[in-house]
């Protein structure tokens, strides 16, 4: 529990820091991304006069420093500004949309984790056989699949004509209970989730053969220790450091792969925020939502950090 407790504080006194940086690296690209905020808020039909005053309004003429620590202050209040006009809470169109792109990245992580445990463990105790060729050419052309080309090919084949309520893909109506967000979120989680899952088939596989190749296991096995006990007790135990390292560091993946199948499944997610966001030069929309996924990609980590503890208590430094 101190190990624990430690660790955490080691993480949480550099989350101060991680964050900056990531304020201050979004701020700057976007400040350098091509276009007019003036002409994106006022159209481009508004006279110079009237977006020179937009600018000097809204302190865009200011340097980038000043602009920068402004931005810092507001965020520390938990004030994201608003859209260009027509004038919108960033913070409440977040607040509204993150709920849905965070329950599509856990159906994502769950199916990859369903799938890829299993077939990876039986690669690993069917090694070079025929169950084990049949994983590797799964897991091969899985991961050569685009998750948005996967989820095209789930509507065309699953979701277009199936249902008069829900023909193109999106979120069902809340009125229709949980078997109606389940039906309107499989697939765009199937999509996101798959091509992870091969990814992990193939690290489980081989952090599985490394530990049965230990001795430790022969030797358990030689004292009188039924196989199957050291495996599910020991091997698999610590074979599972590993798949979970790159199961976080995945999660980033699976949060920017969310926003793209969000898109593609017409989901009111933040994938829908920051299209508008890129497309009306809004940049206000795209730093809260670049900010948003990449927190909880940092709070994500620290997660799995403590992670390590649970599954594997030699762990004592990260």
């Amino acid at each position: 529990m101190v190990t624990i407790l430690r660790l955490l504080g080691r993480r949480l006194a550099a989350l101060p820091l991680m964050i900056l940086g990531i304020t201050l690296l979004v701020f700057l690209v976007l400040q350098a991304a091509p276009g007019d905020q003036a002409s994106s808020a006022l159209g481009d039909g508004a006279s110079e006069e009237a977006k020179e005053q937009y600018r000097q309004s809204n302190g865009l003429n200011d340097p980038l420093v000043l602009q920068y620590f402004r931005f810092l202050g507001k965020l520390l209040q938990f004030d994201l500004g608003v859209t260009t006009p027509p004038a919108k809470s960033v913070a409440a169109m977040i607040a509204a949309a993150f709920p849905l792109t965070l329950q599509l990245t856990f159906l994502g992580v769950l199916i990859a984790v369903v799938v890829s445990l299993p077939l990876g463990i039986a690669g690993a105790l069917y090694r070079d056989k025929w169950p084990d060729q049949m994983v590797r050419v799964f897991s091969i052309a899985a991961v050569a699949t685009p998750s948005f080309w996967l989820g095209i090919l789930l509507i065309q084949w699953f979701a277009l004509g199936t249902d008069p309520a829900f023909p193109s893909g999106g979120i069902a109506a809340p009125e229709s209970g949980f078997g109606g967000w389940l039906n309107s979120m499989t697939l765009p989680a199937l999509a996101l989730g798959i091509p992870v899952a091969a990814s992990l088939i193939r690290v489980v596989r081989t952090s599985m053969v490394e530990e049965l190749d230990r001795d430790y296991v022969r030797t358990a096995v030689g004292n009188g220790v039924p196989y199957w006990e050291v495996v599910s007790r020991n091997v698999l135990r610590n074979a599972l450091v590993t798949p979970v390292t790159v199961l976080g560091l995945r999660v980033g993946y699976l949060l920017g792969g969310a926003v793209v199948i969000e898109m593609i499944f017409a989901l009111p997610g933040m994938g829908q925020l920051i299209l508008n966001g890129i497309t009306n030069l809004d940049v206000n929309l795209v730093q809260g939502v670049v900010l948003t996924i990449s927190v909880t990609f940092v709070l994500v980590n620290i997660a799995v950090d403590l992670l390590y503890l649970l599954i594997n208590p030699r762990i004592r430094t990260v």
